[in-house]
């Protein structure tokens, strides 16, 4: 899966003759063929207004890159790989990060390309047939460990890269996070502010980096306002929405049962609504709710929900901008971003 602009023939399957060519887009604009290929190419000497007119007449036109000529010629794919779960959040996380990414790529020479992956194999097979095909210049990977051995292998073979989380293992590389021990810290003084005084967190699975930080800051949050813990057991935010559904319906007809609960998914959270509404218990009434969402969707159809937004498309734009600066030869410590909680529900 594809998307971008860049440099020199037609379509796949238009015929021949009807391929748009720089050629053609220079017939277009009035500008000479140098000029319309080093405007697609982004060069430094091109003016901004140049380089928008012939990217604006490209897509009118259709036109698509060569990549076998441009790699052939330059020893460059022009093509940045996003390595991506398909068992990824479907409520709006992937076709924002997507359309973050291809924001910034769009301005560039750069297309992406989704390479998918399924959790259940080994996350190293899409890497390296990456590295063993050559057929990225720049990576982009998710769900990150804290010893991330894709990360490592990257390194080591010298191809920029840049991950959606953070890792442990004394590597300084380009990456974007988003402040999830802010989030669970604030979510648990929200529902504290409410009477909330027994909660439970629904995190990801224990093995990525992101779940230690909500944790932590699940932690700081219940000793700053002596809260406590309710226990959910094995159950994370990758469980089957059905699995979800029943844990929490299990948990709210216990002995015991929570009065907030902390969500780190918004995909969950309606398995989660699902299962208190199932033991018999109204939202906003019996208990509290905070969830991390990455569009409104949530918040339109369960208001009583506490939700606050992750920009996923922010996270695509951070992310893309740090593997072109990578590739560009920036220095790794300038290409790291970290994003705060925007909270969508008033405290």
């Amino acid at each position: 899966m594809a998307f971008g602009n860049d440099e020199d023939t037609a379509a796949p399957g238009a015929p021949a003759k009807e391929r748009p060519t720089l050629k053609t887009i220079a017939f277009m604009t009035g500008l000479g063929i140098t000029t319309v290929s080093r405007a697609l190419k982004d060069a430094p000497d091109i003016g901004a207004d140049t380089k928008e007119r012939v990217r604006m007449v490209a897509r009118q036109l259709g036109y698509q890159p060569n990549r076998a000529g441009v790699r052939l010629r330059t020893g460059k794919t022009n093509v940045i790989a996003l390595v991506l779960s398909v068992d990824e959040e479907v409520m709006g996380l992937t076709s924002n990060l997507v359309y973050g990414i291809s924001e910034v790529l769009n301005q560039t020479s750069y297309h992406l390309v989704v390479t998918p992956h399924s959790n259940s194999r080994d996350p190293m097979v899409p890497i390296r047939y990456i590295l063993d095909t050559g057929s990225a210049d720049g990576v982009i990977i998710s769900r990150i460990e804290p010893h991330d051995a894709r990360v490592r292998l990257l390194t080591e073979r010298g191809i920029p890269f840049a991950t959606h989380g953070r890792t442990d293992m004394g590597l300084v590389h380009p990456l974007h996070d988003f402040d999830n021990e802010t989030f669970a810290r604030e979510a648990v003084e929200r529902l504290v502010a409410r009477g909330r005084r027994r909660i439970a967190i629904l995190l990801p699975q224990p093995q990525f980096t992101y779940a230690a930080h909500a944790r932590a800051g699940f932690q700081a949050g219940l000793k700053a306002t002596g809260a406590e813990e309710v226990p959910l057991g094995a159950a994370n935010t990758d469980w089957k929405l059905q699995a979800v559904r029943d844990a929490f319906e299990a948990l709210m007809r216990g002995p015991g049962a929570p009065d907030g609960i902390i969500s780190c998914s918004g995909n969950s959270s309606v398995a989660v609504v699902a299962g208190i509404e199932a033991a018999g218990c109204k939202l906003g009434l019996d208990v509290d709710m905070v969830s991390k969402q990455s569009s409104d969707i949530l918040g339109w159809i369960r208001p009583e929900i506490i939700t606050m937004n992750e920009d996923i498309r922010l996270a695509g734009r951070e992310l893309a901008r740090a593997v072109i600066g990578g590739i560009a030869g920036e220095k790794p410590e300038n290409l790291q971003s970290i994003s705060a909680p925007s909270w969508s529900t008033p405290g």
